[in-house]
């Protein structure tokens, strides 16, 4: 890695340390009690507004790669970063919009905030995969170190960023604002400090998603694992979303977002772990071990309602749901269809938004248990799209092989 892009990789990284904040914090029940008091709605309907990051993503999706591709690494990660410090700075806004207009704010600017996350995705994981260009894996890798880290500190910091408004409202305000202002930074550091972009001339004139898609055949097996991307990303994001909210009303625990850190702590682990496991283990075995791993640890959550389960249930969750599966998954997508393993792996990932889009909007209207139990059913769909691949795993690799 040459020397003069160390510090571009660190400002890149800083941008999913906020992240890691800005895509967790509509999560935390302090945050959806506080936003739903001052637009008069249920603490659940908060969970719509993270549902609009989903819909931000696909809608940008499609044309965020081959804009990376075309204009550079520099020009997508600016759009990312600028748009979220818009999102984060318009929660702001739409909690003191209040009742008159705050929660269509909040809605829009969660879009545009999917929409960043999409552009940051296409240019910042290229980016770093380029920086360390010897271990492409590792740096992919310490994206979602970042987000853990950032995730497991946020707890401490709410009780730092509460405010109370003159109406006696409680307020999260000066984080969102802060973050929202840091993004802005990374904005301007990101236009001043060097990019390798070599990637970008070169891959101008590649075959689009819509052309790709028109040329491809696709097997049950291919159609499975982009079902797994949807399964996968709908473990993790209704627990991530709604868990706190079932601790609260369920388990009677007045203020569960201690259940952010431990779900970080296994996060972390398992990025760690889980890399050395893969090292004696197929990479398509996880896609049924964790899936289990998960099934069961709801399945126990549900019935046992405890805090000392809740916060077993947030460790294992944040390790076996979100330590790298859905990142397997696209591993696995990309071994077994070499030669439409772009488009495979684009569909996985639009499958992950179009989950939390719709998985999200839907808990929004339920109660927590009704969430919990719609994870379950999930989860155990994963879980049987998982059997199923690894019963076709050793026909599928013959096939991958013969198509090279």
């Amino acid at each position: 890695m040459n020397k003069k892009y160390l510090p571009s990789a660190l400002i890149l990284y800083l941008n999913y340390f906020i992240h890691g904040v800005g895509c967790s914090i509509l999560g935390q029940a302090l945050i959806k009690e506080s936003l739903a008091a001052s637009w008069g709605v249920e603490a659940m309907a908060i969970t719509a507004i993270s549902a609009a990051l989903g819909l931000g993503r696909l809608i940008a999706l499609p044309f965020a790669g081959p804009l990376s591709d075309k204009l550079g690494r520099r020009i997508s990660t600016a759009i990312g970063s600028g748009s979220y410090a818009i999102y984060l700075i318009g929660l702001a806004f739409a909690f003191n919009a209040g009742t008159h207009g705050g929660y269509a704010i909040a809605y829009a600017c969660a879009i545009l905030g999917g929409i960043a996350n999409s552009f940051l995705d296409t240019g910042i994981y290229p980016a770093v995969a380029e920086i360390i260009y010897k271990a492409p894996g590792v740096a992919t890798m310490g994206i979602k170190f970042f987000i853990a880290i950032a995730q497991m500190i946020l707890p401490f910091v709410l009780g730092i960023a509460v405010t109370t408004t003159a109406d006696g409202l409680t307020s999260y305000n000066p984080l969102f604002i802060g973050c929202g202002i840091i993004y802005l930074v990374l904005f301007v550091l990101v236009m001043l400090f060097p990019l390798p972009d070599g990637d970008a001339k070169a891959a101008g004139k590649k075959e689009g998603l819509i052309d790709s898609l028109k040329h491809t055949h696709f097997s049950l097996e291919s159609i499975a694992m982009i079902l797994i991307g949807f399964t996968c990303t709908g473990t993790f994001q209704l627990w991530l979303n709604c868990a706190q909210n079932f601790a609260k009303e369920n388990v009677g625990w007045a203020d569960p977002s201690i259940m952010q850190t431990f779900y970080s702590v296994g996060t972390l682990l398992a990025l760690i772990v889980t890399a050395l496991l893969t090292r004696k283990i197929k990479d398509v075995r996880f896609i049924v071990i964790y899936p289990v791993i998960c099934l069961v640890t709801l399945i126990v959550v549900l019935m046992g309602q405890t805090q000392t389960l809740m916060i077993a249930g947030a460790f294992i969750i944040g390790w076996a749901g979100a330590g790298g599966l859905l990142q397997i998954a696209t591993s696995v997508c990309n071994m077994l269809f070499p030669k439409i393993k772009g488009t495979v792996t684009a569909l996985v990932m639009i499958a992950s938004s179009l989950c939390n889009y719709t998985i999200l909007t839907a808990a929004s209207k339920m109660t927590p248990s009704g969430v919990m139990t719609m994870n379950i059913i999930l989860t155990a769909v994963g879980v049987l799209l998982g059997i199923y691949v690894n019963l076709r795993y050793k026909k599928m690799v013959e096939l991958a092989g013969s198509n090279e």
